[in-house]
């Protein structure tokens, strides 16, 4: 969140944040609150330095036997006690509204970021692998048509044990999901990074420190009921990512310069509701309501954080780059960037199986598999995550950064498409190859008497 202070002396800044991000926030309500809260904590200073000029006259007055003047004195100190409580009970109440309405309130974009309003605006800041991609079959069959004709990825039994959005992987399909976990978690500790396992569950706190909510509760799953304001006695949801549980390890706590920079990578189902749209988006495992992913969450020093957005974005393409997966990446534009974002890359893996409108040369289209993001002190704020720079500085909140490394269905998709070969069988790119077992995914026959459905 954005500090008080922020938002009263850079209010301009602030509105453009909200029209750019598209975000209707009533500001000038915010401001009022602010000043209101501000007088009135002013205003109960002052009550609060008279009634204990008054208190101390009281014994002073009783010692010197002037009874009348003391009597005086201990009901004036009752009335400016009264006083007291009722301007403290308002800005209390003032002092929640403006808590929740800051909560709403968008992260400030980086300067450098693109103006724009949706996803036609953002900016291709690199391709990589795509100008001397491998020759590919006459026809590209898409996944979740070669899935289900390997026997390897089985939609109309995951809609059957749970519902829509869900699917099993089966024999090589849930090798190469483990595989990939594998070979990601590795990547990343070469790259520095401390493995973290975390909790699935996560409580409202911590939805809030990472800006989860109050906007996107309608795309999570709870346990134990509907989403609404009235959360059980364990206000419990299932993760959306794992940036949720990593970023909030830290929540609360004050954190040393010489702990600094910290790079926690955490493998994890991540849960979410939103499906996409309809028609082929839909289709096979591109958007599902339950996916694999391991993230990489950074905490850093305020100076440090633009450098290692960067860093962070050459340690996320580089599994791609192994994997050789054609990719690209985007700037994101303002309008498209997200809420709790300054800045924010998209890293998009070819996948060449669906000819979509508006897409590649060659057929195909672009998947999103990992958002790299510099949020800066905007989850710190929320999440109170703090350092001290020396032991006689106050502290200072810290930047959080983080960004998927990489999303396991849709590179699953990128792989199946991509390495398919004209007899139907699937080339294991060969980082995969020691953690498959195998050089080749040739799937095997189907289980049972019933067809197993199209995916859809």
């Amino acid at each position: 969140m954005l500090s008080r202070q922020f938002v009263r002396e850079n209010t301009e800044e602030v509105r453009r944040a909200l029209e750019t991000k598209g975000v209707d926030v009533d500001l000038d309500r915010i401001l009022e609150v602010d000043e209101e809260w501000r007088q009135l904590k002013a205003k109960g200073d002052d009550l609060r330095h008279q009634r204990n000029e008054v208190s101390s006259q009281i014994g002073e007055l009783k010692q010197a036997g002037e009874e009348e003047k003391a009597q005086a004195a201990i009901e004036e100190s009752q009335e400016l006690k009264a006083e007291l409580e009722t301007v403290e009970e308002r800005a209390e109440e003032l002092e929640a509204e403006l808590e929740a309405a800051l909560l709403e309130i968008p992260n400030v974009p980086h300067p450098d970021a693109p103006v724009g309003e949706d996803e036609s605006d953002n900016v291709e800041a690199d391709r990589w692998g795509f100008e001397d991609r491998r020759e590919l079959p006459d026809e590209v069959v898409p996944h979740y048509d070669l899935g289900e004709a390997l026997d390897i990825l089985d939609f109309e039994r995951g809609a059957k044990v749970t519902g829509g959005g869900f699917y099993f992987a089966k024999g090589e399909g849930a090798q190469l999901e483990h595989a990939l976990v594998q070979f990601m978690l590795e990547t990343h500790r070469e790259q520095g990074y401390t493995d973290v396992f975390p909790p699935i569950p996560v409580n409202s706190a911590s939805m809030r420190g990472t800006g989860q909510f109050p906007k996107f509760v309608e795309d999570a799953y709870r346990i134990g009921g509907d989403n609404d304001e009235d959360y059980d006695d364990d206000d419990l949801w299932l993760l959306p990512t794992a940036e949720v549980p990593v970023t909030n390890m830290y929540r609360d706590e004050i954190l040393l310069d010489d702990d600094l920079p910290i790079k926690h990578q955490a493998y994890s189902p991540n849960f979410r509701r939103e499906a996409g749209e309809h028609g082929t988006e839909t289709r096979g495992i591109v958007r599902v309501h339950q996916f694999n992913k391991v993230e990489m969450v950074n905490f850093v020093r305020p100076e440090e954080s633009y450098d290692r957005l960067e860093g962070l974005l050459d340690e996320a393409t580089s599994v791609l780059e192994a994997l050789g997966l054609p990719y690209r990446v985007l700037e994101m534009c303002t309008g498209d960037m997200g809420f709790t974002q300054a800045k924010k890359y998209d890293v998009e893996v070819w996948a060449p199986g669906d000819d979509m409108e508006d897409g590649p040369e060659a057929g195909g289209r672009w998947l999103e598999v990992s958002s790299v993001s510099n949020f800066e002190d905007f989850q710190a704020r929320r999440a109170g995550i703090q350092y001290r720079p020396e032991q006689h500085e106050s502290a200072e909140y810290i930047h959080t950064l983080n960004g998927s490394g990489v999303a396991v269905p849709r590179v699953v998709v990128a792989i199946l498409e991509y390495y398919q070969n004209d007899d139907g069988t699937v080339d294991v790119p060969e980082p995969l190859q020691p953690y498959m077992g195998c050089e080749v995914i040739e799937g095997h026959d189907a289980v049972g008497e019933t067809a197993v459905g199209d995916g859809a």
